[in-house]
């Protein structure tokens, strides 16, 4: 039997434990906001579900946690949504089990679902060429936006990082750029010279003409940050003026970095690091051109492939 304060029903909003887990992943963690939400949402969408059956999550057990898996999939829970969804609970018994709330994990026993493999969409050298050279750097918003698309495909940021960005990110002697990720967790990352010598002179003479009210490398024309939304309508914008007509994203420039990375030679540990994913199996995704490049490798040069 589990230990611990059972004072309010699984079936109310919330739980004596589970805001104990939200708390710790946020002051111990840092996790975001958004995360913390989805945290949450699946935490009580559990407790709903206990309190419906008239369960105590004290009392949870593995055939307990069946039946909600069965519960979730009559809903219509798709396989990448139920395994998001246990990656919350798994955190959560994880947790439980270091305050010694259970005796025996409850999750233990979870499986994910199979994912179908997505291959992530990037863009051909060509099209990231016909893209880059669409701003008109004579004004002060073009010059903006090349320097910025410049840096999504030289840096491989995420959009967050690039609107989060300060002027003191960038070290400038060493062409470096320090990029704070997911969790609070930065990095640094070097950019070529052709990205450097953009970035230079936009700082230079470009971004003090936005009069800055903030301390953000990239303003909008009131001299304040810009917004995700902001830089999405943007790359639609370069996009369709490029004549793509695929849906692009910011995180397309990412997916383009990494691709360009492995297919010039890079190995997936440095693709890992400079992306900023936690985890190698984040980067797997790739994995297609790391095996499309072996095999073209193999065809070169292996002595039998020629006869």
């Amino acid at each position: 039997m589990a230990q611990g304060d059972n004072s309010k029903k699984s079936s109310d909003s919330s739980h004596p434990w589970v805001d104990r887990y939200l708390e710790h992943l946020l002051i111990e963690k840092g996790l975001s906001e958004n995360s913390l939400t989805s945290y949450a949402n699946d935490l009580t969408s559990l407790l709903s579900f206990l309190g419906e059956k008239d369960f105590e999550l004290k009392d949870l057990s593995d055939k307990t946690l069946f039946l909600y898996l069965t519960h979730l999939r009559a809903r219509g829970l798709k396989s990448r949504s139920l395994a998001r969804h246990l990656s919350s609970l798994r955190g959560f018994f994880a947790f439980a089990m270091d305050e010694k709330w259970y005796k025996e994990d409850p999750g233990q026993l979870l499986e994910n679902p199979k994912l179908p493999r997505k291959l992530p969409e990037f863009l051909t050298r060509e099209e990231i060429s016909r893209v880059l050279a669409l701003p008109d750097t004579a004004t002060p918003l073009g010059m903006r936006d090349k320097v910025m698309l410049e840096l999504l495909y030289a840096a491989g940021l995420r959009v967050s990082e690039l609107i989060q960005m300060k002027v003191l990110d960038y070290d400038g002697q060493v062409g470096m750029l320090k990029v704070f990720g997911k969790g609070s967790k930065d990095r640094l990352i070097p950019i070529h010279y052709l990205a450097q010598d953009w970035l230079n002179r936009y700082l230079e003479f470009t971004r003090p003409g936005f009069k800055p009210r903030e301390n953000f490398m990239f303003l909008n024309r009131s001299g304040k940050g810009l917004t995700r939304q902001g830089v999405w309508k943007l790359i639609k914008k370069y996009a369709e003026a490029a004549g793509i007509r695929r849906s692009i994203s910011p995180h397309t420039f990412r997916h383009s970095f990494a691709t360009h990375l492995l297919e010039g030679g890079a190995d997936l540990r440095t693709v890992q690091i400079l992306l900023g994913h936690a985890d190698i199996s984040a980067t797997e995704i790739y994995t297609h051109v790391e095996s499309n490049r072996l095999r073209n490798l193999h065809r070169q040069f292996h002595p039998r492939s020629t006869m």
